[in-house]
Formats: C-alpha cells, sequence, structure tokens
C-alpha cells in the first residue's frame, strides 16, 4: 500500500481497518516518536503540552479536521504524512480532547500510539470552564458538543453552573467513562495521570508522561521544562489550576447532581477520589 491509498481508503463503518490497511499504518508509525494528550478541557493540557514541546523539542500540530466543538478525532492524513516525515518536522506534540470510543481506540492502536489522560476534579473543571465562557466572546470554538446560547452572558452564576451541570457535565462523565473502559482493556496503551500528582510535582508527572510515550527525559530536563512553561504561564493562556474551587463554588444540591451522573449513570466509582474528591 502506497501513501495516497492508505490516506484516501476509508476505515470500516466501526472505525476498524482492513488487515492491508492496519498493516501499513501500523509499519510507517513505528518511523517516528509522537506525544498523545487526550485530555479533557480545563485539565492542565495546556500547561503540560508546553512542557512536553519544551523537554522534547516538540512542536505542536492540530491533528483534528476541525477544532470546533472540542471533541476531537484524530485526522488521518496529518498522522499518515507526520510518520512519513513530513509536518511537523519537529516531535510531534498534540493535545486533543478526544473520547475513548471505538474508532479513536482503533486509531491509535493503528499507528500504536500511546495517549495520556488526566484526572482532575470534575466540579473544579466546571468552574474553570465558565470561567473561560465568562471571560471571552461566546465563540463555537469554546463549546463542547453543545451549543452555548447567547443569553448566557445575562445569567447569574447559580444558572450558569446549573447549565453547565446539564449540559457540560454529562460530556464529561462520557469521556471518562470511555477511558476507564479503555484501561480496563488495554491498560498499557494509556497513561493515567492525576492532577493532585501534577500540583505537587509536575517535572515528575512530566517525566512519566514523556516515558509512556517511549521518551526518556531526566527530571532535571523535566524540571527545566516544567519551570520554563509555569513561568510563561500568562502567555499561554493557562487556567487557574487551583484544587477545591468546585466544592467552594457549587451548592450541596448541585455537587450531589454531578455525583449522581458520575457514580450511579456511569459507574466511575473507581477514580471517585480523583473526580468528585469532596463527594
Amino acid at each position: 500500500m502506497e501513501a495516497s491509498e492508505a490516506i484516501y481508503t476509508l476505515p470500516r463503518p466501526d472505525g476498524t481497518f482492513e488487515p492491508e490497511h492496519a498493516a501499513y499504518l501500523k509499519e510507517i508509525g513505528q518511523r517516528r516518536q509522537s506525544v498523545m494528550l487526550a485530555f479533557a478541557p480545563k485539565a492542565a493540557g495546556t500547561f503540560l503540552r508546553a512542557a512536553a514541546i519544551g523537554a522534547v523539542d516538540g512542536q505542536l500540530a492540530r491533528v483534528v479536521h476541525a477544532q470546533g466543538g472540542r471533541d476531537g478525532t484524530p485526522y488521518l492524513p496529518t498522522y499518515v504524512r507526520y510518520f512519513l516525515g513530513g509536518f511537523p518536522q519537529d516531535l510531534l506534540v498534540t493535545h486533543l480532547h478526544m473520547q475513548a470510543f471505538p474508532a479513536n481506540r482503533s486509531f491509535v492502536e493503528a499507528f500504536d500510539l500511546k495517549p495520556v489522560i488526566m484526572l482532575r476534579s470534575v466540579p473544579d473543571m466546571l468552574v474553570s470552564y465558565l470561567d473561560m465562557l465568562e471571560a471571552e466572546e461566546l465563540s463555537p470554538a469554546h463549546w463542547l458538543n453543545a451549543a452555548i446560547p447567547p443569553q448566557f452572558v445575562e445569567w447569574n452564576s447559580s444558572k450558569r453552573m446549573d447549565f453547565a451541570i446539564d449540559v457540560i457535565a454529562p460530556w464529561y462523565a462520557s469521556y471518562f467513562a470511555t477511558w476507564l473502559d479503555y484501561q480496563h482493556q488495554s491498560p498499557k496503551r494509556m497513561c493515567v495521570l492525576r492532577f493532585e500528582d501534577l500540583v505537587e510535582d509536575a517535572a515528575s508527572v512530566l517525566e512519566v508522561l514523556l516515558a509512556h510515550s517511549r521518551i526518556v527525559r531526566s527530571h532535571q530536563e523535566c524540571k527545566q521544562a516544567t519551570d520554563l512553561a509555569w513561568s510563561e504561564r500568562a502567555e499561554n493562556r493557562f487556567n487557574k489550576g487551583e484544587q477545591d474551587r468546585g466544592a467552594a463554588n457549587l451548592s450541596a444540591a448541585q455537587q450531589t447532581r454531578i455525583e449522581h451522573l458520575l457514580f450511579e449513570t456511569y459507574a466511575l466509582g473507581e477514580w471517585r477520589n480523583d473526580l468528585m474528591p469532596q463527594a
């Protein structure tokens, strides 16, 4: 199979590849290293991707067809071009808000990619997400698989949080449910990081992230990269990175609604201490 044929050959409807196609993608996927941060929004992805780029002399590239809507699906032509020596010339570092749906699992397995996710308090991420919507002009670029109504800007903080719980929190619950299932299915394929570890020792978290991506960097190199990324946080639009903001900003009833969604609807109790630390 040639590159042009691989790009224009569609996978099966379920996202799996025909044997010849899969063999070609697996072969070229061994030619170059890459870093895949499949983080949810507001889970320190912007910070860690900047640190990873610094540690590996890498380059950020968009690997989805379009950013609008936020839920990423990897774009086959971009990866084929990269692994064949095309753009980007430097080591690829990618940050996409990707759920572990079956088609996405087939994609990462076809290229032998090693995705990394971050566990963080869902209430904290919702508060941070609302901060972004309140601070910037409403735009589909900030949506999370759901339209933000124009009257959002006129609502009080309680109504905005109710909207986030009704519309945005289900995406987060589904996101973590797909990745927990994938961890059970392929525990060596993915790496699970924790936000509290990042706050405590960012360099060690970066070191683990890179090792999972088959890239070895010393602790000192990772410390230099995380220190530089942190010093540039204002220019890179990092969120506040504070813990326990959700508990301080949500009512008991609102927290109960999130808890029901995470642990009764989606049975995410295995990650309870990370996703709902105050519950």
